[in-house]
């Protein structure tokens, strides 16, 4: 009998995009289109972006609490605090919604995506070691873990560790190993004191079901990689490699699997691809108007950001002051689905000041006001200075939009 032969199966047709499909998409996905979701709430918010980046810095708020709000509008801070950390000293046993890992960088995580890191906990322990290398690593280790056993959460400090100089890397031998677990998965973070992170056993804080490292490599990997899709709308393969700091080989190993799908778009010039969800549905509703932290998921990744919106954004906080171009904490300002300023703000009592001001034209003047207005009214102040923009003309008129609306 002859072997009949099947021809290879024909190549499925790849979608083509326009840059504005691709923007919108982005914007849809990251949910800065249409109306707030508000019965999910923050958590909601966590759950759909799969990593929100923590960072020291505090200007009108901590960045972790500057990202639901740009999505959510003027949501309580304490709210957002619970929603993330909601276990507390008088209810311990409270299930998690969330853990600290890192995903982008340190990351607050929801709960279920626990086993998803699995990959990064055994590539750590394969590792064998931080950047930090300890004395005694056994012994250390051992007495964090005898100590949380004993008492339960504890902070560093609680634990007897911190830092032995003044940077912040001098770290005690406490705090290597505590770090050491947290890496490795012995020890988890799902709430936080007075910013300080708050260690557990992981055996005790993360739910039965969750608690395992059953998953190989590549179902790890396809489920972050699909995330990132479902987070993005439409990526390139560096894009997806970002999100959650994967290396380029690992996302070619899985994205075929991972169901999002082939996509080109217009001035892009690389491979993409798209969620299907997000082009089964066009993008529609009101675009939302706020001022977005540097650590917001929409723009962490600086060529992305360019590439989609054409807009250039650099964190100055670690730039030395005479070489800064838009000021310490420059956060963009989004508007019509655009970036189309920036505004590094601060505050003085009840005053919120806007130190330096950057925006694109004449048309970004009313939406720099109403996100200043929104911006001051979340964080208890009730009067706006603006001190300096790049073009004295659009300084004038922000002050009298301001001025018109009894802000000024």
């Amino acid at each position: 009998m002859t072997a009949v032969t099947q021809p290879p199966p024909l190549p499925q047709p790849v979608t083509a995009l326009s840059r504005d499909d691709a923007r919108r998409m982005a914007l849809r996905a990251q949910g800065l289109v249409g109306a707030p979701d508000r019965r999910a709430g923050v958590r909601g918010v966590l759950r759909h972006l799969g990593a929100v980046q923590l960072d020291t810095i505090s200007v009108l708020a901590r960045s972790h609490e500057l990202v639901p709000y740009a999505r959510l509008g003027a949501v309580g801070r304490p709210a957002v605090e619970s929603a993330y950390w909601s276990a507390s000293s008088s209810a311990p046993a409270a299930r998690p919604h969330s853990f600290e890992y890192w995903s982008h960088a340190a990351c607050i995580l929801p709960i279920e995506e626990w086993p998803h890191f699995a990959f990064r906990r055994r590539a750590r322990r394969a590792k064998g070691y931080r950047w930090h290398v300890m004395e005694d690593s056994a012994r250390s280790c051992a007495a964090v873990l005898d100590r949380l056993k004993a008492e339960g959460p504890l902070t560093t400090s609680e634990l007897g560790g911190g830092r032995t100089g003044g940077e912040w890397w001098d770290w005690s031998e406490t705090k290597i190993a505590v770090e050491w677990l947290l890496d490795t998965g012995e020890v988890v973070c799902t709430r936080r004191r007075a910013w300080k992170r708050v260690y557990d056993l992981a055996e005790r804080a993360v739910p039965d079901a969750l608690l395992h490292d059953d998953l190989d490599d590549a179902a790890c990997l396809r489920r972050l990689v699909a995330q990132a899709g479902s987070a993005m709308g439409v990526a390139t393969r560096a894009d997806l490699a970002d999100y959650h700091r994967l290396k380029a080989k690992q996302v070619d190993a899985v994205v075929a699997d991972s169901g999002l799908v082939p996509v080109e778009v217009e001035g892009w010039g690389k491979p993409a691809w798209a969620d299907p969800a997000a082009l089964a549905a066009p993008p529609r509703g009101r675009h939302r108007t706020t001022l977005l932290s540097p650590f917001d998921s929409l723009i962490w990744d600086r060529p992305r950001t360019e590439r989609i919106f054409g807009f250039t954004h650099r964190l100055e906080a670690y730039v030395p002051r005479p070489r800064r171009v838009h000021g310490y904490f420059a956060m963009p300002l989004l508007a019509g689905g655009r970036l189309v300023g920036r505004v590094d703000p601060a505050r003085e009592g009840t005053t919120l000041v806007a130190r330096q001001v950057s925006m694109q034209d004449s048309k970004a003047v009313a939406p720099m006001a109403r996100a200043l207005r929104e911006a001051a009214t979340w964080v208890g102040c009730d009067e706006i200075r603006v001190e300096r923009c790049d073009d004295p003309k659009l300084t004038t008129a922000l002050r009298a939009e301001l001025t018109r609306t009894g802000d000024q």
